[in-house]
């Protein structure tokens, strides 16, 4: 009866999918619970057991060396088992960016996530065997493991993600670190695993989540830019962005595979991309400028000098010991609410502006939170605690805002694929120096300037806000080719 005929068509045509995808959100969750929060546990791990870890290295140098150490030198062996942490880090960032070339960024990431699994095993069993030098090694594999990490995350995940997305899977570095800290200043509770008998394990939990990530991370696929770009394997590029993309997304997977083979073409045609050749590119001076800043003033505007020495700050503002350490534990859970906005701010609001209020709120709260503490120290009031410690919840919203979030993704927006590796490792090697830095100037500065120690942090945030009203230009729904020219110029580069 030709019924056949009148029947509507079975075959629907799919919606083009754009955006988030279930196995781009796993990817995104995956990595950063494998790799950025093991790096956010590093910096707040040693805060609360530090007492009863210097205890523990006290007695094995009586018993095990036959050496008595005086108060000061013992201070002095603690300092170097925090900062050979940093060293590691900055060792890492020195050949970070050629093993992510080298071994591709999901390969670079399970390197470090190997790294770390053995500095969880020496971490484990240094008490058992009665080493300092496992302790020691074990967190300079970290800060090896933790530099790689700062290199090939950022990377990964904007590579992984379609360009809509790159503010959005940028944050989840942000995100990672702020949760690893907080994780940390939760299980070094003493009723928990900060005490004389487990702190061994309170330093090793975070392989626990390495160990667990690796298995799925073996799954996830490579970054198609570096599968086409670098390793100059097409096919394997296209396979990844179809898994990546999902089976409805045909048309955005050739787009995106056609802009990689233009990129392929024009890098051809260009010089190699090593530290040297980039360098010499005065092109890319401006864009080496703000990265290398950026990182480093994430570092010395004073969040780590917070998180490393909460405690001793709080107490110093008339807190007791008990409060001091509960009120440490709020800051480290507003510092992870706050950063959880870094999605939504991230990708509604332009970079500039958010970067520029950012390091003004800092440097405004430091410049507060310097003085409140000064006159505490006369007045001891209790109402004046308060609002210094009011001080440092608004610093830490403020660094969320921007300084925090931006500064580990804005490399991958202003720089194309070729120079990007070692930019990012550049930017990785500045952020290790700051890190350095404050872990070791800042007790000198609190013992000769008290307070004002924070001055010379709000000043550095004061230069990132110069720095980002004069030379930043927006990247916000901008491609690196498009940004390029605008900071050709260098110093002399028009902001636009």
């Amino acid at each position: 009866m030709g019924a056949t005929s009148d029947q509507p068509s079975n075959h629907v045509t799919p919606p083009r999918v754009s955006g988030w995808t279930p196995l781009l959100l796993l990817i995104c969750l995956t990595v950063t619970l494998g790799t950025t929060v093991p790096v956010g546990y590093f910096f707040g791990v040693l805060n609360a057991p530090a007492e009863i870890i210097k205890k523990w290295c006290q007695d094995i140098l009586a018993t095990e060396y036959d050496t008595i150490v005086t108060a000061s030198q013992l201070d002095i062996l603690w300092t170097s088992i925090v900062s050979i942490y940093l060293i590691g880090g900055i060792c890492g960032s020195c050949f970070s960016a050629l093993c992510s070339d080298k071994y591709g960024r999901k390969g670079c990431l399970m390197i470090s996530c190997i790294l770390l699994v053995i500095s969880g095993i020496l971490f484990t069993w240094c008490r058992a065997a009665k080493s300092l030098e496992m302790l020691m090694v074990g967190r300079f594999l970290g800060g090896i493991a933790s530099a790689l990490i700062f290199t090939a995350q950022p990377m990964y995940l904007l590579e992984a993600a379609p360009s809509e997305l790159s503010g959005s899977v940028g944050v989840f570095t942000c995100i990672g670190v702020t949760g690893g800290i907080l994780l940390a200043q939760v299980l070094t509770l003493s009723h928990l695993l900060g005490n004389d008998r487990l702190w061994p394990y309170a330093l090793s939990f975070y392989s626990l989540l390495v160990m667990t990530s690796l298995l799925l991370m073996w799954w996830f696929p490579e970054s198609p830019r570096w599968l086409y770009l670098h390793k100059k394997d097409a096919a394997a590029s296209e396979r990844a962005l179809q898994h990546l993309r999902g089976k409805y997304a045909e048309e955005e997977v050739q787009r995106e595979m056609l802009e990689m083979k233009a990129t392929l073409e024009a890098k051809a045609s260009a010089k190699a991309s090593s530290l040297c050749s980039v360098l010499r590119d005065r092109e890319l001076w401006l864009p080496l400028l703000l990265v290398c800043s950026f990182q480093a003033t994430q570092q010395l505007s004073g969040i780590n000098a917070i998180f490393f020495y909460s405690l001793a700050i709080l107490t110093d503002a008339g807190f007791s010991s008990g409060a001091a350490t509960w009120l440490n534990l709020g800051i480290g859970g507003f510092n992870m609410c706050t950063s959880l906005l870094g999605p939504l701010l991230i990708s509604r609001f332009p970079r500039r502006p958010l970067m520029m209020i950012s390091c003004s709120i800092c440097a405004l709260a430091l410049f507060a939170m310097s003085f409140g503490l000064f006159y505490l120290e006369s007045s001891e009031s209790t109402v004046l605690a308060y609002f210094c410690a009011s001080f440092i919840l608004t610093f830490i919203l403020g660094f969320q805002l921007g300084l925090g979030p931006i500064a580990y993704f804005i490399g991958s927006e202003l720089l194309e694929d070729s120079p990007r590796p070692v930019a990012m490792s550049m930017g990785s090697l500045f952020s290790w120096i700051g890190n350095f830095l404050v872990g070791m100037c800042f007790p000198l500065l609190q013992s000769v300037w008290s307070s004002f120690a924070f001055v010379p942090c709000m000043c550095v945030c004061l230069y990132c806000l110069l720095l980002t009203w004069r030379y930043l230009p927006e990247t916000r729904g901008r491609e690196p080719k498009d940004v390029k020219p605008l900071m050709s110029q260098g110093l002399s580069s028009k902001r636009r």
